[in-house]
This record gives C-alpha cells, structure tokens and sequence, in this order.
C-alpha cells in the first residue's frame, strides 16, 4: 500500500511539473480559424441598378428582354432601334454565360418576356474555356428557359468575330455551329448569323464595325444586329 502511494505521488508531481513547464512556455490553446467570408458578387452594382429600376417601373411581363454580356449592356440606343417594342436591357459587362445562367432567375425569369434575346459566350472563350464548354453552358440555359418560362422562344445571337479577339475564330465557328446544330432540334431556339456578315471578303472582322479597342461595337455594327434581329424582335 505504501508502495502504490508514493509511485500515485510520484505520478501527480510529474503531471503538475509538466503543467508548470507549459504554462511557462507560453503555450495556448489554438482557436479554430474563422470562416472565410463569401465571394463578392463580381456585379452586386449593376444588379442592384436592376432592382431599382424595377422598383420605380416594376416589370410587366410580355417585353423583349436583351441580356448577356457588354455587347448588350452598351446596347445604349436599344428603345430607339426597335420602336413600338417594350425592351429589357440586362447586360452585364464581363460576363460569361455561366453567369447569365447562374443570375437567371434574377436578370431573366422575373421579366416573363415574350422573347429573350442572348448574347454571350464571347467572354468564356477569352477566359480559356473551350467551345465544348460554352456550348454546355447554353444547354443550361434553355434547361433554366424550359423549366420556368416554358414555351419561351430566344434567339441566341452568334457569338461575333472581333480584332481583338481574331485568334480564337476557329473556337467562336465551332460554338457558334453547335448552338446553330442545337437549334434545328428545339423549335424555341433561333440562331441569329451575325458571325458571317461581320466579316470582310478576307475572312477578316471587318474594322468599321468596332471601336478602337477592336472589341466593342460602333454604331454600324449595332446597325448590323438591328437589321438582322429586327423580324424576330418586332
């Protein structure tokens, strides 16, 4: 019995030494790390630009919605090319058509327009994604238009060749054919061809059509796009 004592003494004083040699060293319990707050909505302004427009003129289904990325957005005399026709504007400067489909049910779904007019994919191609992925993201899109605007026609229009962007032509033809090809299978979807006329007799997209930056459009290239959106839109 004395023998179990002392090697129970023996055991606390090791146990209050090693206490006394950790407390002096500083060490601390580590707290936990603190979750990493979310991702900033990349476009939190122009969605809330949207919001309070329509709060002021809340929307009223049956208009012609434009959406997708800076194409539309700088689309600046939409009303005036097409009169008589209540248009939507909702582009978004720099985005992809992943984030059209991911915002939808924010810039698309509450407009229930008679007509939605897409323009994106431009952007997706330029960040490295390749035609088998835009075209993928498309199909999620109609999936996005079918489930919640049934019966909704869009009219995709082509992704367009541009000087900036004259280098990645052959992945822009290639998605362009697989929404045209996906098209003639879904009676709601029209292929708008501004890719072709866009074009010089070189093959080459063709300079009066863009401003200086070789990537935005001048008034004569939204002229273009008037004229060939004009029977679908009116």
């Amino acid at each position: 019995m004395r023998r179990f004592r002392r090697a129970a003494a023996l055991l606390i004083t090791l146990l209050l030494a090693q206490a006394a040699v950790a407390h002096s060293s500083g060490a601390q319990t580590v707290a936990p790390a603190a979750p990493k707050p979310a991702l900033a909505e990349p476009w939190a302004a122009e969605l809330a630009q949207f919001a309070a427009a329509d709060r002021v003129q809340p929307p009223v289904p049956g208009g012609v919605l434009f959406v997708g990325s800076s194409s539309i957005r700088m689309w600046s005399t939409l009303g005036a090319d097409f009169p008589g026709v209540r248009t939507i504007n909702r582009g978004f400067g720099g985005s992809e058509l992943g984030d059209v489909v991911r915002l939808a049910d924010r810039v698309v779904v509450p407009y229930r327009p008679r007509l939605i007019v897409l323009y994106a994919g431009d952007n997706d191609l330029a960040a490295g994604k390749t035609p088998a992925q835009v075209f993928g993201a498309f199909r999620q899109f109609m999936d996005v238009v079918h489930r919640s605007l049934p019966g909704t026609p869009v009219a995709f229009v082509a992704i367009k060749p541009s000087l900036a962007r004259e280098a990645l032509l052959p992945q822009i033809r290639e998605t362009n054919r697989s929404v045209a090809e996906y098209a003639r299978g879904d009676s709601t979807v029209r292929y708008v061809d501004v890719y072709t006329p866009m074009l010089d007799s070189t093959g080459r997209p063709r300079a009066e059509l863009f401003q200086p930056d070789g990537l935005h459009m001048t008034p004569t290239g939204y002229a273009l796009w008037r004229g060939l959106l004009t029977p679908l839109v009116h």
